[in-house]
């Protein structure tokens, strides 16, 4: 699926009501065979709201002539539905790069993220629901596996020394984190350095690189640029910052020493926490 050149929303809908249609079922009908709302549903062959999986299998039961490909197309589009709009165009050039280069300030990158450190990030945004967590996270899950798949982008990682400081969740999930971290510095073609915390050139936000475009994070949003020119200065920047970075193996040292102090700091929360002998 090309996530730039489709919607994935409104291509869904126009594909229920071509179904529907060929069926010879009035949007009542249908919805009584699934057990749906006619106002849901004629939102949702407009492209004005988004279908859910248990939607997706109850068109697949009803149109079994399709071979499953309404939870097919759910399943697929479920990176595109869950990301903002101005992120989507990134995506696409992330995942048909052969390399990358990542600063990211404050936290780690999201293709760094285990689960559970990802979800304690993504529950934080303001007035964000449950479900919009969950589909967050499966999206930002999803691109990770460009970093083991068969012909991974070779990927250097600036990664900021507060972020291995900063409590993201629980101290086992910070653990859990790092130890992740460090098991993906071993990766063939993957390059982890720390940048201390002193001043340095990437103070202002975070940006990543690939062959032929660059997003920059904003505190709004973000922006994806393909102009030569802005490349070529973010390469500058990621340079100049990376020789303030410790080397690779100084930072894997870093990492693995900041994730031994975090399990401490788990086994002394759980040894301070009331227990039925000393509550």
């Amino acid at each position: 699926m090309s996530y730039g050149t489709s919607n994935p929303i409104r291509y869904f809908g126009h594909q229920v009501r071509r179904a529907r249609r060929a069926a010879g079922w009035t949007l009542m009908e249908f919805g009584q065979r699934i057990g749906y709302d006619p106002g849901q549903i004629s939102r949702i062959e407009n492209g004005k709201r988004p279908p859910t999986e248990l939607f997706a299998r109850m068109c697949d039961q009803a149109f079994p002539d399709r071979d499953g490909w309404f939870g097919e197309f759910y399943a697929e589009s479920r990176t595109w539905i869950a990301t903002p709009p101005w992120f989507r165009s990134w995506i696409e050039h992330e995942q048909q790069a052969t390399a990358l280069r990542i600063w990211q300030l404050g936290v780690l990158s999201g293709l760094l993220q285990t689960e559970e450190y990802a979800r304690a990030i993504l529950a934080v945004n303001p007035g964000v629901t449950e479900d919009q967590v969950t589909e967050r996270l499966a999206a930002r899950l999803a691109r990770q596996a460009i970093l083991t798949r068969d012909d991974p982008p070779s990927a250097w990682f600036l990664v900021d020394e507060a972020a291995l400081r900063r409590r993201v969740g629980s101290p086992q999930v910070m653990a859990a984190q790092l130890a992740h971290l460090a098991g993906v510095a071993r990766l063939p073609g993957i390059t982890i350095q720390v940048v201390p915390e002193t001043a340095h050139p990437g103070v202002l936000g975070g940006f990543a690189i690939a062959e032929r475009a660059a997003y920059v994070e904003t505190a709004v949003a973000g922006q994806v640029f393909e102009d030569a020119g802005i490349l070529a200065e973010l390469i500058t920047s990621f340079d100049t910052l990376r020789n303030e970075a410790f080397r690779g193996s100084e930072s894997l040292t870093l990492i693995e020493r900041m994730c031994e102090e975090w399990k401490a700091a788990g086994a002394r929360a759980a040894t301070r926490a009331p227990t039925a002998e000393n509550a």
